[in-house]
């Protein structure tokens, strides 16, 4: 594969996945991981992605108040809008971390009277703009990549709470394989936060439907309900349809 082809399919997986290992590209695209690290060198240079130890992550996911685009912006507002439309007042409502809970927290409405609970700081950051919900960060050690409060403190935290709802953020999901991840700390805080609601609510555009990651968060039958920008009768989504989800 050419280079500039290589680093396109690169760049793509980052803004899709928000963060990429090295890894997992070189068995991808069937070249050396020394390949892949000076790919992700370059494209840091040209100011397209930030190269990490181990990988690299999306410019948006890592600064979520830089001019950077948004990858598929105005698919997350979508599904924002539809994720907000399900809290009512007085609800518990725990999320995890990532650009499309940036926009669930941009979408509340004004009246709503809520606790909203979670692990990532860019996400309880904006929901500190909301004028009269309650925000409450869960704390322990940061992770630097995905900018999210991770290890055993955290997790022994979330296990003390029973919320209504956990919006769960992805990387990827598959009918068969589940929800994945590339961050196996992160994936802890998840496999907890999944643990401790009463109702799990996934929100993912539709390009990392049939995807999958190195590390297993929970089976899809543990999903009450998946959120897309599709239309619910999509036939992208009748597999999940099929195990009992509800589709929205």
């Amino acid at each position: 594969m050419l280079k500039l082809k290589r680093q396109a399919y690169i760049l793509h997986q980052v803004n899709l996945h928000n963060q990429v290992l090295s890894a997992g590209l070189s068995l991808e695209l069937d070249v050396s991981e020394d390949t892949v690290r000076r790919d992700l060198q370059e494209l840091a240079d040209s100011n397209k992605l930030i190269k990490v130890h181990g990988g690299a992550i999306s410019l948006s996911f890592n600064d979520y108040h830089s001019p950077t685009p948004i990858y598929a912006h105005a698919q997350k507002k979508l599904i924002a809008g539809k994720a907000a439309a399900l809290i009512q007042n007085d609800m518990i409502v725990m999320t995890t971390g990532g650009t499309t809970l940036i926009e669930l927290a941009r979408h509340l409405p004004p009246e709503l009277k809520a606790t909203f609970i979670s692990g990532s700081l860019p996400v309880a950051l904006e929901y500190t703009n909301h004028p009269i919900i309650d925000v409450i960060l869960i704390g322990d050690k940061v992770s630097k990549n995905s900018r999210i409060t991770v290890g055993g403190e955290a997790i022994a935290k979330i296990r003390q709470i029973k919320a209504d709802i956990c919006f769960l953020g992805v990387n990827a999901i598959d009918a068969t394989n589940g929800v994945t991840d590339n961050d196996w700390e992160v994936v802890q805080v998840k496999k907890a936060m999944i643990e401790s609601a009463r109702m799990i609510i996934c929100l993912t555009i539709s390009e990392k439907i049939n995807s999958y990651m190195p590390f297993h968060v929970c089976p899809v039958e543990d999903l009450n309900m998946l959120i897309t920008e599709l239309q619910p009768e999509d036939p992208l989504l009748e597999p999940y349809r099929q195990k009992g989800i509800r589709i929205l």
